[in-house]
């Protein structure tokens, strides 16, 4: 994608780029930005060309957060709240203040600092659990963490539901990387009393990996596996080669998906009661709100 602006820079006559395009050397694509070719833009072209057509502007909301360039929904664009922007196809404008500070402008497109990004996108969230999973996809990610995130958050003079946010901050910070972990820890461990896990505890066996819960007292290893992450074949068949290893180091895996989390909440802590009880746990489960 390039823009008039910098083919007449690069001393292209305006003549030369009625002739391009004629030729279809140049397919018009919005006013002033051009393609080299007639295909369907990408993702990433799509994303310059919505920056380049608001411009100055950076990509920001879940734009900002998608380095892989992927999908065909709309592109998230944040620009000066002091301006005021024509509607663009395709694209989403944000206002916002103090964009100068908040966006990286030297990245290819330029977009809203990851914390920004996903503070935003927590902001305009409809559901808890879609802010928790702003927060802890970004995170998880493992390009920023919660405590940047949070000094994000003191930043903000207006922001909806800060205390939630700030909340489900320290439980990232304390090693839940998606809803799954997240709902793991406040609606089975906490809200039934069962025993505290270490999170996203590193191992090697073999190669660098990182177990959701381990509850090392009692040799209970506890795997999340939401289907978005654990969907193919080969990410299973390694699951279970994972399962083999723990198991000649004398751990149990018991994998949890989001029936049990979600859907079989006090029921999947009752049988996680019973499995503990018999490795040693002397404690008592207790009944939550939503308990039968």
């Amino acid at each position: 994608m390039i823009g008039r602006d910098q083919l007449l820079a690069a001393a292209v006559a305006p003549h030369a780029i009625r002739r391009m395009v004629r030729r279809r050397e140049l397919t018009p694509v919005s006013r002033g930005l051009y393609l080299d070719h007639t295909g369907a833009p990408t993702r990433r072209q799509r994303e310059w060309m919505a920056v380049r057509a608001l411009w100055p502007a950076v990509l920001s909301h879940q734009s900002a957060l998608d380095f892989e360039a992927t999908g065909t929904g709309p592109i998230h664009v944040a620009v000066d709240s002091r301006r005021r922007v024509n509607r663009v196809e395709g694209v989403r404008s944000h206002y916002v203040t103090s964009i100068d500070t908040r966006a990286q402008w030297h990245l290819s497109p330029p977009r809203m600092r990851i914390e920004e990004a996903a503070l935003d996108l927590a902001d305009a969230a409809r559901r808890d659990l879609d802010v928790i999973a702003a927060l802890a996809d970004a995170v998880g990610s493992r390009r920023t963490t919660a405590e940047r995130i949070a000094r994000a958050l003191e930043g903000r003079s207006r922001i909806s539901g800060r205390a939630f946010i700030a909340g489900v901050l320290e439980d990232v910070a304390a090693g839940t990387c998606s809803v799954l972990e997240h709902r793991y820890l406040t609606q089975i461990e906490r809200a039934h009393g069962l025993p505290a896990a270490r999170r996203q505890v590193r191992d090697t066996a073999p190669g660098t990996i990182y177990r959701d819960a381990l509850i090392e007292e009692f040799g209970l290893v506890i795997e999340l596996d939401g289907h978005l992450v654990h969907s193919d074949r080969r990410q299973r068949e390694v699951d279970l080669g994972r399962d083999l290893r723990s198991a000649a180091r004398g751990l149990i895996t018991v994998r949890l998906g989001w029936g049990h989390v979600i859907e079989e909440t006090c029921g999947t802590a009752t049988a996680l009661a019973d499995l503990l009880a018999t490795r040693g746990w002397a404690g008592h489960l207790l009944r939550c709100p939503s308990c039968p």
